[in-house]
């Protein structure tokens, strides 16, 4: 791919599909990747990671990282594989998690590799390799990723560290003559749903000329926190009378804390009986060391409770589980009893092991708190599958099944619509007259469904252009 002067968007990632994330930006005749994720769902979706990238990573200047989630950032030890040879800009706490996800993603890619007789997808000295490459910046600093292109990090409340990126690029020459016409892109990451347990609302953005805006629920609307909370309470009270194991599957970032969060306020409060809690997933005991790292990013009621002495990440009942000893001795311990642990979509990990063992007890409750993608094992049991193959094993699913979307890290479709209309149009209602007139939205990062039902309303109530790209499509931004 030959570099050019024009300003072009494709996108190799994040559309008509929720995972995989990776936009190329030309701009000037620079190149840079917003976002370089892995594929994760259906084995048909997954089959993409094995595939070459369809750019020249050498001709890549810098990537710039939304967020430290596997799908955002899971092929950068094959862009590097490839000959990519610049530097990776992310927030100071995303580069924390950055090396915790990579390497657990070692083994557990090895391990499938085994399974499938193939290659792993990247080793671990791959993943040093992308760490040496990593610039830490924060929010709200204006920094120069290649020639003619600089961006800006502002909070995306998603995950600790989560950001929105804005992205000047020098665009066409002036009509008048008195040179290039710099262009504003604004790429939503992953936004949040507020108000979370811990972190910041996402902030409001007001000029563009293209947006990104996720949509992974983008036909939804979300149930309060408070009554994410109180739902986790009544499935705790519930199983607890029937004698039962409530397994919560959980993604170890940010759903694990936000859920140790909200425990800790029932158990200090005595509303929920003591009962053994289990946090049985190392990579969520490594990433919650890294939340306390970093309470300045937290939001001010989270910071009141920590400065006032709560240890808001222990309580009596808490044990964290590290090694597979300890893991296994969760069978020893009886119920009832509450087990958290990964993967949030029962696509691996310790939370498929305890569903072997639990699901066909009608006494058991498993309580899905996050999104489940098609294809995945999650998404079936949601769906009310009853019968399943977990680990090679046939199970007859007789525990009871719940669903929370209060705890969604995700933005629904209301608040979605919010975050749009900031983006003032020139000559807006409000008198004031933007510098950058918003020409179109790219509503990305959704299943179909979600993604056509936002852009349909983007159209609707707000008279703005809104497209879902397909795979591998180029925008013009001239």
């Amino acid at each position: 791919m030959a570099k050019t002067s024009g300003l072009k968007l494709h996108f190799y990632g994040g559309a008509e599909a929720v995972t995989g994330v990776n936009y190329l930006l030309e701009a000037k005749g620079a190149k840079i990747l917003v976002d370089c994720g892995l594929f994760q769902g259906s084995r048909e979706l997954e089959a993409r990671n094995s595939q070459p990238f369809a750019y020249d990573a050498k001709e890549i200047d810098a990537v710039i990282i939304t967020h430290s989630h596997l799908d955002h950032i899971g092929k950068l030890p094959q862009l590097i594989s490839a000959g990519f040879g610049g530097k990776i800009y992310a927030t100071p706490p995303a580069v924390d998690f950055t090396r915790l996800i990579l390497e657990d993603s070692v083994r557990v890619l090895a391990e499938k590799a085994r399974h499938a007789g193939v290659v792993p997808l990247f080793s671990q000295e791959e993943v040093d390799e992308v760490m040496s490459r990593f610039v830490a910046v924060d929010y709200y600093k204006k920094t120069k990723a290649a020639k003619g292109i600089e961006f800006t990090f502002h909070d995306a409340g998603h995950i600790l560290g989560s950001a929105i990126v804005e992205v000047d690029a020098a665009g066409p020459p002036s009509p008048k003559g008195s040179g290039r016409v710099n262009k504003k892109i604004v790429f939503s990451g992953d936004l949040g749903h507020p108000p979370a347990p811990l972190l910041r609302a996402p902030d409001y953005l007001t000029q563009a000329d293209y947006i990104l805006v996720e949509s992974t629920y983008g036909d939804k609307n979300h149930e309060s926190p408070e009554e994410g909370e109180e739902k986790v309470e009544n499935a705790i009270e519930d199983t607890v009378a029937r004698g039962g194991v409530l397994m919560i599957p959980s993604f170890a970032m940010e759903r694990t804390q936000q859920l140790l969060y909200h425990l800790n306020n029932l158990v200090e409060h005595k509303r929920i009986p003591r009962v053994p809690i289990f946090i049985d997933s190392p990579l969520a005991t490594h990433i919650t060391e890294v939340y306390k790292k970093y309470p300045q990013y937290y939001n001010k009621k989270a910071v009141f409770e920590i400065d006032s002495g709560d240890d808001v990440f222990n309580f009596p009942g808490l044990r964290f589980t590290v090694s597979s000893k300890e893991s296994k001795e969760i069978n020893d311990s009886p119920s009832p009893k509450v087990i958290i642990a990964g993967s949030g979509m029962s696509q691996g990990g310790r939370i498929v092991h305890h569903e072997v063992r639990y699901l066909s007890d009608p006494r058991n409750t498993l309580l899905m708190v996050g999104y489940q993608a098609e294809g995945t094992l999650g998404r079936r049991l949601a769906d009310g599958q009853k019968r399943v193959e977990v680990l090679d094993q046939a199970i007859e699913v007789k525990a009871k099944i719940e669903k929370i979307s209060g705890y969604s890290a995700h933005a629904d479709q209301s608040y979605l619509m919010d975050w749009v209309k900031s983006f003032k149009k020139v000559g807006s209602p409000d008198g004031g007259e933007a510098s950058h007139e918003l020409k179109k939205v790219f509503v990305v990062q959704g299943e179909n469904g979600p993604s056509s039902a936002l852009a349909s309303l983007i159209r609707d109530e707000l008279g703005i252009l809104a497209q879902v790209p397909k795979m591998g499509e180029v925008a013009e931004l001239d």
